[in-house]
């Protein structure tokens, strides 16, 4: 299914060609992909989630980057990449009034997560193999902090939520998402 997923996404710039390419081709010579024990690069599934009039979008900040930014995880053996956006959106944020854009690939990225410590346990330079949804979510749904992985859940208009994020390599994933939801708002 996910292979089958990832070759139907239909990539809309130069750098979802190459990463669409390169995705593919790891997952094919990496059967431990969707695990974070392969140490080089592993699958997580990714959020955009905005409110039904697409003019807000929700954010958590991040304990370990310091930032504003979506949200989502690795995928620890699940290739049902909508399935786990989902669930981590439901975990991260508290909303439970949430349902996909449409099943298909919002987006994918290649991205890069220099070395940190999580839960007191070193972690080394790796990629993350990223897929994105769109989800639409209840702005209106109580929204409950995740202690151990962010410090904030927040609804940003969604021309000022890159006033927000302050993670450089983070922005022209934003915009790309940005875009993307505004040409689907017409």
């Amino acid at each position: 299914m996910l292979i089958e997923k990832l070759t139907a996404f239909i990539p809309k710039n130069e750098q979802e060609i190459a990463d669409k390419k390169s995705i593919l081709k790891f997952i094919k010579n990496n059967p431990d992909v969707l695990h974070r024990s392969n140490e080089v690069a592993h699958l997580t599934s990714s959020a955009i989630v905005v409110n039904e009039s697409m003019t807000k979008i929700l954010f958590a900040f991040h304990n370990i980057y310091q930032s504003w930014s979506w949200v989502g995880g690795h995928n620890d053996g699940d290739s049902d990449c909508l399935a786990v956006a989902i669930r981590e959106t439901k975990e991260e944020t508290g909303v439970h009034n949430i349902r996909p854009y449409n099943d298909e690939i919002f987006m994918i990225d290649t991205i890069y997560v220099s070395n940190h410590y999580k839960k007191g346990a070193y972690v080394s330079d790796h990629l993350h193999l990223n897929i994105t949804y769109l989800l639409i979510a209840d702005e209106h749904d109580s929204l409950v902090i995740k202690q151990d992985e962010n410090s904030g859940v927040k609804w940003f208009d969604l021309e000022d939520v890159l006033n927000h994020v302050s993670e450089p390599r983070m922005h022209s994933v934003y915009i790309k998402a940005i875009d993307r939801i505004k040409k689907i708002r017409g």
